[in-house]
């Protein structure tokens, strides 16, 4: 298979998500997507298979629908951080799947940790 950016990108995403499970210790893992026009964030607990929380650039009460961002990205991690204080979650795993862990995932991820989310 030729090495073009979705290759490349499928298997980032996977050597992350294959050493998470290696690793993981039952915690859950913070799964994040990023789009061109947005960014999402999951709470996933693996081993019973459901979303804890979740929190997204979409939703209207974050205020940052049409902003793709750094700061749209800090505002989604923060929110999450809050929803997984509210689930009992204060460790996770961070699965920054196939994407590169600069500008928006980490913005995302610094935020989780300032708000008191262990990743």
């Amino acid at each position: 298979m030729a090495n073009n950016k979705r290759t490349l990108f499928i298997k980032r995403r996977l050597r992350v998500r294959n050493k998470l499970r290696r690793v993981n210790a039952g915690r859950p893992r913070l799964s994040v997507h990023r789009s061109n026009k947005n960014i999402s964030v999951q709470l996933i607990d693996d081993v019973a298979g459901v979303t804890l929380a979740a929190a997204s650039s979409l939703e209207k009460d974050l205020g940052v629908v049409g902003k793709n961002n750094v700061e749209a990205a800090a505002k989604v991690g923060a929110a999450i951080a809050e929803r997984a204080k509210a689930a009992g979650v204060t460790e996770a795993y961070f699965d920054r799947g196939g994407f590169l862990y600069h500008g928006k995932v980490k913005a995302l991820a610094d935020a989780a940790r300032e708000g008191g989310l262990k990743l």
